[in-house]
């Protein structure tokens, strides 16, 4: 047994034994992205779509005018939100630090699929976690048909905290599944997913540790801010990227947790105390964002969240071939877990139905809206403009789609300076461009939630060696 306990750690590869975690499974998700709609949800959807297409037929210049001021009335609504988010002052971190022996034990699950490029750098970046050895267990999730990345783990000298899973073939290959897998070993009292291409702030599992210890019992769950290293020279993608991320983890998220409304966490640096997780479910394995959705799903039990400060370190997509299917996905996963929730318990409770609201149902509305409307509004421009060169701006749309625009900006100012940097001008003005590709990646979204909901569009990651990031 001492000899394959050492293989375990040498290689890293570890198909069967683990010290033995707490026997405790998850509990069977009741109702999940597995379905589609319920009953009811299909009965009210094909009742609206009917009441549209007769609207239009008997009054088309009506009704587009009573969707083009809806559509703005929730952009505004939504500017609203980002807006009053930036102006509320992050709270300061007040959780003491734990000493040593006081630490609680941590898990840490990093689920890969196709990564063998990065492998060396994500150990590296876990061996900096600045956290007692005897405490943590990392474990490095991969699927059994991933013989590259399985290849790739086998030829590093693993540290001894770090084990390697292989997840048993089976469907839907998701991380999600995956995840699950690896929850059932988990050994800590808290976890924390990385994704491949992360490199956390060393101290942010104390940071953590101590905010549990101080917090409420009620506490289950604290985002790491996520933040977004780019090439010192980079095009406009990276940079709205960077852009969103900060408005998105330094402002609305920090808002939503100081308010106290639930919020869909981020795909990585997730902490949570493993218990309550385990009680919930673990993820939907069906959730292509099991991340917004676990976050919904401890909220509806009268569990809350929280924010950390030290940030996880991401890279962003640096081409539209790669950004689409992962904005895609977000999408659709989006709309999956609010479908899912509205039918559920989450419903019930009115600060967590407020939280859907304010989040994924505003958020998925401009998206599939912003197109269509600024498309609209231009015909309408050129129609009016043909007869006699003249045009006629709607100056009431204009001031709303300019508030729109003031609140999103705005909230990006703020977040890129709580992450330690600046905005620029022309990123600020590029935002309309980026909503009009959400909505082209709303579009495929769409599409894959009638066809294939539990499809998961693999994002491709870099090394960062040899690429000078800012």
């Amino acid at each position: 047994m001492a000899r394959e306990e050492r293989r375990l750690h040498v290689d890293g590869l570890d198909h069967a034994t683990l010290p033995d975690p707490p026997q405790v499974s998850p509990l069977p998700v009741a109702d999940g992205a597995h379905r589609r709609l319920s009953p009811a949800q299909s009965v009210a959807g094909t009742a609206i779509a009917l009441a549209l297409v007769a609207a239009l037929a008997l009054a088309p210049g009506r009704t587009l005018e009573v969707l083009k001021w809806t559509g703005l009335a929730l952009f505004a609504l939504l500017a609203t939100l980002r807006l009053v988010a930036a102006c509320t002052p992050r709270r300061a971190s007040a959780a003491p630090p734990l000493p040593d022996h006081a630490l609680p034990a941590y898990t840490v699950l990093a689920p890969l699929y196709k990564e063998a490029s990065v492998a060396a750098e994500l150990v590296a970046n876990l061996d900096r976690l600045d956290y007692p050895r005897d405490r943590l267990q990392a474990l490095i999730v991969l699927e059994a048909d991933d013989t590259e990345t399985i290849a790739a783990f086998h030829a590093l000298d693993l540290p001894a905290f770090v084990q390697v899973l292989i997840v048993p073939p089976g469907g839907p290959k998701t991380k999600p599944r995956a995840c699950n897998h690896a929850l059932e070993r988990a050994r800590g009292e808290l976890l924390v997913i990385y994704d491949a291409e992360d490199a956390p702030d060393p101290g942010q599992l104390r940071e953590a540790a101590a905010h549990f210890a101080a917090g409420p019992a009620s506490l289950a769950c604290l985002q790491a801010p996520l933040r977004i290293e780019i090439p010192a020279i980079s095009g406009m993608l990276p940079r709205q990227f960077q852009q969103e991320y900060a408005a998105h983890f330094e402002v609305l998220l920090p808002a939503l947790a100081r308010w106290r409304l639930a919020f869909p966490l981020g795909g990585t640096s997730n902490h949570f105390a493993v218990a309550p997780l385990r009680a919930v479910g673990g993820w939907d394995a069906f959730n292509v964002t099991e991340d917004a959705d676990v976050g919904f799903r401890l909220a509806a039990v009268g569990l809350a969240l929280g924010v950390i400060d030290r940030p996880t370190l991401e890279t962003a997509p640096t081409t539209w071939k790669a950004w689409r299917p992962q904005r895609a996905r977000w999408i659709k996963g989006h709309l999956a877990t609010l479908l899912v929730h509205l039918r559920g318990p989450a419903a019930r409770r009115p600060r967590v139905a407020l939280a859907l609201f304010l989040t994924l149902f505003l958020s998925l509305v401009s998206t599939h809206l912003h197109a269509p409307i600024l498309a609209g509004a231009m015909l309408m421009i050129l129609l009016d403009l043909a007869p006699d060169g003249h045009a006629a701006i709607d100056g009431p749309g204009l001031a709303l789609f300019t508030y729109a625009w003031s609140g999103s900006a705005i909230a990006a100012v703020v977040g890129r300076r709580r992450a330690g940097g600046k905005a620029r001008w022309l990123d600020l003005l590029g935002l309309p461009l980026i909503w009009l590709l959400q909505g082209w990646a709303g579009c495929h979204a769409l599409v894959q939630f009638v066809l294939r909901p539990h499809h998961w569009d693999k994002t491709p990651h870099a090394p960062r060696a040899g690429r000078r990031l800012g």
